[in-house]
């Protein structure tokens, strides 16, 4: 792999990356024939970016051929070739790009003013290609607005809220602050904003309805969209599914797709309770009728994709191993009498907090090179996780 990139486009780089880094620890490369491909995803799996840098993004792009290269790095490492944001524009010429095999490392040369010579060599680790499925364009709710407005909607909320919930009706759209159920409401503070469809460039209703999603992710994009003057659109269903925000150019397409809040009903809240991803995700006996694999979970799950490339094997990593049960779960005793069940279970049900689980996306490990942008659904393979910790 060989390329460059010239004058203000090494900004634009620059942005994408630390975009990246709102989303993920590690980056992900992949060039390909249509372009190069940078890619995060957070641990939980329930937010994933990917930047496609069109050839025409470089004053040179070569990529070999008949050879397939993809890697992984620690994003920090490469947010520090491109520290100051501030001064790239003004100091820094081109930015080149090159695989070195011999040292087996990823090297990051800035050749800036004055003849002055700026060396990265980062170490990298081979990986499968990562690839979330989603398709925007059936999405029954469709907006575009300037980063601009954005920007000034969300600097209303404090930098250390987490989540934001969109609702949506034929000619409006309000932003608010999502507050817990369990969180006590006379001291609970609400912020909403209205925002008129006339605002947007588009703005496109078929379902009213909410959607509640990390804002962390959602700044990122808007710290990009806004030093790029990009517009944002936005795509989203029932709450459960994932809310696409996107932004394309000529020569690049950035997408970021963000699990958003289930919407349980209250006899979910009541009788459901947390559990890891390891034991939703294990086959288990015939459960009591209390259990929690009694719930319609249907309305929990992402579909992705996991398909068949050349190279490495499809197959996914191993079920976990059932981690241990906590004791509250295994008060039931063929010892006890009826009256020690019925106190056991009272006890486990007093202490349990309302459910909040976020619709986790799962990725594929392979996906074909020529699939590498593809918004197609596939075969899918459902995984359910909870963004909060267990019970103790």
């Amino acid at each position: 792999m060989d390329c460059v990139v010239t004058g203000g486009n090494v900004k634009v780089l620059a942005k994408a990356i630390h975009s990246l880094s709102r989303i993920g620890d590690d980056l992900y490369v992949e060039p390909e024939e249509d372009g190069l491909a940078l890619r995060s995803v957070n641990s939980a799996r329930s937010a994933y970016a990917c930047f496609l840098f069109a050839p025409l993004f470089f004053s040179r792009y070569t990529i070999p051929a008949g050879h397939t290269f993809r890697c992984k790095m620690p994003i920090k490492s490469v947010q520090a070739v491109f520290r100051s944001l501030a001064s790239l524009e003004k100091t820094v010429e081109k930015c080149h790009i090159e695989l070195d095999d011999q040292k087996n490392r990823l090297t990051f040369t800035l050749h800036c003013k004055h003849g002055l010579l700026k060396t990265h060599n980062l170490s990298f680790q081979d990986s499968e290609s990562l690839q979330a499925v989603f398709d925007r364009d059936s999405c029954a709710n469709v907006f575009k607005a300037q980063p601009r407005l954005l920007v000034d909607t969300v600097v209303h909320f404090p930098s250390s809220l987490e989540e934001v919930t969109v609702s949506v009706s034929d000619e409006r759209m309000w932003v608010r602050n999502h507050v817990d159920d369990e969180a006590e409401q006379s001291k609970a503070m609400l912020t909403e904003l209205c925002l008129a469809s006339d605002e947007f460039d588009h703005f496109a209703v078929q379902v009213h309805n909410s959607v509640t999603f990390c804002l962390k992710e959602l700044r990122g994009l808007l710290v990009f969209a806004e030093s790029t003057g990009l517009p944002i659109s936005m795509y989203f269903d029932e709450p459960g599914s994932p809310v696409v925000l996107s932004v394309t150019d000529s020569v690049l397409e950035g997408n970021f797709v963000l699990a958003t809040l289930s919407d349980d009903e209250p006899n979910h809240r009541k009788n459901n309770s947390k559990r890891p991803v390891e034991e939703q995700t294990q086959s288990l006996p015939p459960p009591p009728p209390d259990d929690f694999m009694n719930d319609d979970i249907d309305s929990y799950l992402i579909a992705m994709d996991t398909s068949i490339a050349p190279g490495p094997s499809s197959k996914g990593p191993p079920t976990p191993p059932l981690p241990k049960q906590p004791a509250a779960a295994n008060h039931r005793t063929r010892t006890h009498s009826e009256e020690e069940e019925k106190e056991g279970d009272q006890t486990a049900n007093s202490g349990r907090p309302p459910d909040k689980k976020f619709c986790s996306l799962f990725f594929g490990s392979m996906i074909p090179p020529s699939s590498q942008m593809s918004t197609q659904p596939m075969k899918s393979q459902n995984v359910l996780a909870s963004d909060s910790e267990d019970d103790t």
